[in-house]
């Protein structure tokens, strides 16, 4: 199917902006409305002004007619047929009627009258240079306090509209946190901190977003202390189960038994161990250790066919009981979702797991692991990966999960070049 073409060119970042389109808005409707304001008093003036003009030519036309009619001599501003008349107002006074219309005499604006004499016409002038430089300086004046307003408004309704954005820019940035795990973050809007005050559309919506964080929050916070007191619950029981099974007698249903116990008390053990992740209470404990060696040996604790390729070697300071536990976590997922032949690469600060199984699914990849949730009938209870992105999170390394070209999972785990000593939550 054909991309639709947009004929449109695309606009700039900042062209976006509320603030840029309400400046836009601001300035199309003070122009809109300067226009309108000084069309109609332009045209009330100039009426006025023209009207003026042609009563006094007028008047003049009359004196001059009556002492035309009496044979007395006419002013220097009169005279029969003058070769300066308009066309228009000679033929209109020619055929018997008076009439004014402005024009120019000696290049200066005039406002001329004529009319009938022994069919010719009887012309009058009447300087209105005056009156023209009034209209011009009225124009002059209009389009100046129009510039005026336009900038006034535009400063004050900038300055209004951009204490809006401000907030809407502080509210964003708050569901960005919140979006990142930092549930403690609110939005301070003063609005919202005096209830006597009547709340605007962006105090609503940050009062909306401060009760979703709370909720959400104590949400997180009940089922993380339901977590850790149902696996801690679970360990006393367990333990004895353990005990029990181990005085049954050798065979097939006690294999059995014993399997799906120790099932058990590898779940609970996750379950305390992501309960301690989700409080945030995890403490480092750093030392230098070479990277190959440390991969070599959480291979042959793992017991599975896995071959470790070192490129280039280094050493580390980190916390080697959970780096040990990330990479254990990733070869075991590999071994039980993905097929052989596995291979961890010591590349640097990069451990890098790779597997020829089918890969991550879509809903990994997107969405990072998911508790409790496993691919088709796939053997797990999803905490693997989950345990492997805290742990990580705790040591400041970064877990990167994708899909290698060539088909398989691959997982990188990034270590910092500086160990980070005062890890935050890293599942919260």
């Amino acid at each position: 199917m054909a991309k639709e073409r947009r004929w449109w060119p695309r606009l700039p970042r900042w062209a976006v902006s509320l603030t840029w389109k309400a400046a836009v808005f601001i300035v199309g409707m003070c122009c809109v409305l300067a226009a309108l304001l000084g069309t109609l008093v332009h045209a009330a003036v100039t009426s006025q002004t023209v009207e003026q003009a042609r009563e006094k030519a007028l008047g003049r036309l009359a004196e001059v007619t009556d002492a035309y009619k009496s044979g007395e001599p006419l002013p220097p501003y009169a005279s029969v047929d003058p070769a300066e008349l308009p066309g228009s107002l000679r033929a209109l006074a020619v055929s018997g009627e008076r009439g004014t219309v402005v024009n120019t005499y000696n290049g200066r604006p005039t406002m001329w009258a004529a009319g009938p004499a022994d069919g010719r016409a009887l012309a009058v002038r009447v300087d209105y240079t005056l009156s023209a430089r009034t209209i011009t300086g009225l124009d002059r004046a209009i389009l100046g306090s129009s510039v005026l307003a336009i900038g006034a408004t535009l400063l004050v309704g900038a300055f209004a509209v951009t204490r809006v954005t401000r907030r809407l820019h502080l509210t964003a940035q708050v569901a960005r946190r919140i979006s990142a795990g930092d549930l403690d973050a609110r939005i301070n809007d003063p609005r919202t901190r005096n209830p006597a005050r009547p709340p605007d559309e962006v105090a609503t919506v940050s009062v909306a977003l401060n009760t979703m964080a709370s909720s959400l929050q104590n949400k997180l916070l009940s089922e993380q202390r339901f977590t850790a007191d149902v696996a801690h619950e679970l360990r006393t029981p367990l333990t004895g189960l353990t005990a029990a099974a181990e005085l049954l007698p050798e065979g097939r249903p006690t294999e059995l038994v014993r399997d799906r116990v120790r099932a058990m008390r590898s779940l609970t053990e996750d379950l305390l161990e992501i309960s301690r992740l989700d409080a945030g209470s995890e403490t480092v404990d750093l030392d230098l250790h070479e990277l190959g060696r440390l991969a070599e040996r959480v291979v042959r604790a793992s017991g599975t066919e896995t071959e470790v390729r070192v490129v280039r070697d280094t050493v580390v300071e980190t916390d080697r009981r959970r780096l040990e536990r990330v990479l254990g976590n990733l070869i075991a997922n590999a071994h039980r979702h993905g097929r052989t032949p596995v291979v961890v690469t010591v590349e640097g600060l990069t451990v890098t797991v790779t597997d020829r199984g089918p890969g991550y699914p879509a809903y990994l990849l997107e969405h990072g692991p998911a508790r409790f949730r496993t691919e088709g009938g796939s053997k797990g209870h999803g905490l693997g990966l989950t345990i492997a992105v805290g742990q990580a999170a705790v040591i400041g390394a970064r877990l990167r999960l994708s899909n290698a070209p060539g088909g398989g999972a691959s997982a990188s785990l990034t270590l910092p070049s500086n160990p980070v000593r005062t890890p935050r939550s890293p599942l919260a």
